[in-house]
């Protein structure tokens, strides 16, 4: 009995944290996440959260699905980062619940904040980058006339980006961390 008791507390940390370590191996090396891998993680989630809270525990994976998509989709709307991005922090959620996605999507946004600051810094670019939005602020935001081309705010070259997984498991990891 105790050992099924171990099982059913800490399965859906274990199947977490393989998704997320299968999810940032083949986005660093295939700058891609896979439904093939996001699905099952899903389905697991909401598997075992009806095995331990029956419909109330599927209610609260649901939160969580919906509250992990909503978090990341005006980036992905705007183009700056992957649907499969967004499946991630879902799938987060399913397993966790929509407090813990929340947490880890801040904790998340704070360390690619910090990861992005270093590599503008590293590539010689911090500096040109706080310029374009400045002037991306006045020019949109403050409607003043401006003539300063934003293309190269659009799409990032390549190497200037990173693969947004890690940002998310690294948000995970802090809020597991953080309780």
């Amino acid at each position: 009995m105790e050992l099924i008791d171990i099982a059913k507390t800490h399965a859906p940390d274990l199947l977490l944290v393989g998704t997320l370590l299968v999810c940032c191996y083949i986005d660093l090396r295939r700058q891609k996440i896979y439904n093939a891998v996001l699905l099952p993680a899903v389905l697991a989630a909401f598997a075992i959260s009806y095995l331990n809270g029956g419909a109330a525990g599927c209610l609260d994976s649901l939160k969580g699905l919906l509250v992990g998509m909503a978090l990341l989709f005006l980036p992905f709307a705007v183009g700056g980062i992957g649907a499969g991005d967004v499946k991630l922090l879902g799938a987060i959620g399913a397993f966790k619940g929509p407090e813990f996605v929340l947490v880890a999507f801040l904790a998340g946004a704070v360390a690619g904040g910090a990861i992005s600051v270093f590599l503008l810094i590293k590539q010689g670019k911090l500096l040109l980058t706080f310029k374009k939005i400045y002037y991306f602020i006045i020019n949109k935001i403050m409607r003043i006339p401006v003539s300063l081309s934003f293309r190269n705010l659009e799409v990032a070259a390549k190497g200037e980006s990173f693969p947004y997984a890690l940002v998310i498991g690294l948000g995970t990891m802090l809020a597991y961390i953080l309780g």
